[in-house]
């Protein structure tokens, strides 16, 4: 989706119904600042509040999406081509995070078992020894759950019976058995237990 266009249009939408910035902020409940950041293009107005944004300016979500107006023949087509703009961006933001999860995790757990060897290895008194363990344990488990609470959150993991997808509860995928990202858990619709991989989307 193209922001900048986005935010022209609702610029011009908002121009057309007589409205200023401060007034269509003031009828939505936010800044006047957040409006602006929409019509130059360095935001996109927030699921929760677009319906009420496009009853406003007297557009539908389409509309809103393409920014601009769409006649009533091509409707449907620009309604799909909206829907997979919508899929990639979910898919390209989960693949981020998944990614942020390895530069969190591989880094601190390589700095934890420095820490360790080095307090294993070198002469150092012991009360220094046992705190430098203990700081490297307490880093490598803050980061894990930290990473775990990332994989959680992005994307979905599939049952390979019933290929089901959906995001399981934080303690489920955190207990679970697992090798990467796949892991052994119990699927919410089968109810059965199998080895569910890490998909980036709801649907194929």
């Amino acid at each position: 989706m193209d922001q900048i266009k986005i935010g022209k249009f609702i610029a011009s939408c908002r121009k057309e119904q007589g409205m200023t910035q401060a007034t269509l902020a003031e009828k939505l409940g936010i800044s006047d600042r957040a409006v602006s950041k929409w019509e130059t293009g360095k935001a996109m107005p927030d699921s929760g509040i677009m319906l009420e944004l496009c009853d406003l300016l007297k557009i539908n979500v389409n509309e809103l999406l393409s920014g601009e107006r769409i006649m009533e023949k091509a409707y449907d087509k620009r309604a799909e081509e909206n829907l997979l703009a919508m899929k990639r961006e979910v898919e390209e933001k989960n693949r981020q995070m998944l990614q942020m999860e390895y530069w969190i995790a591989i880094p601190a757990v390589i700095a934890g078992l420095i820490m360790v060897f080095v307090a294993s290895f070198l002469e150092m008194p012991v009360w220094l020894r046992i705190a430098l363990i203990v700081f490297a344990l307490i880093m490598i488990f803050t980061v894990a759950f930290i990473a775990v609470g990332i994989e959680q959150k992005a994307g979905y993991y599939e049952c390979q019976n019933c290929h089901h997808r959906y995001v399981p509860t934080y303690w489920q995928t955190n207990l679970a058995m697992h090798y990467g990202r796949t892991r052994y858990m119990k699927c919410p619709k089968c109810g059965k237990y199998s080895w569910q991989k890490k998909v980036l989307t709801k649907e194929d």
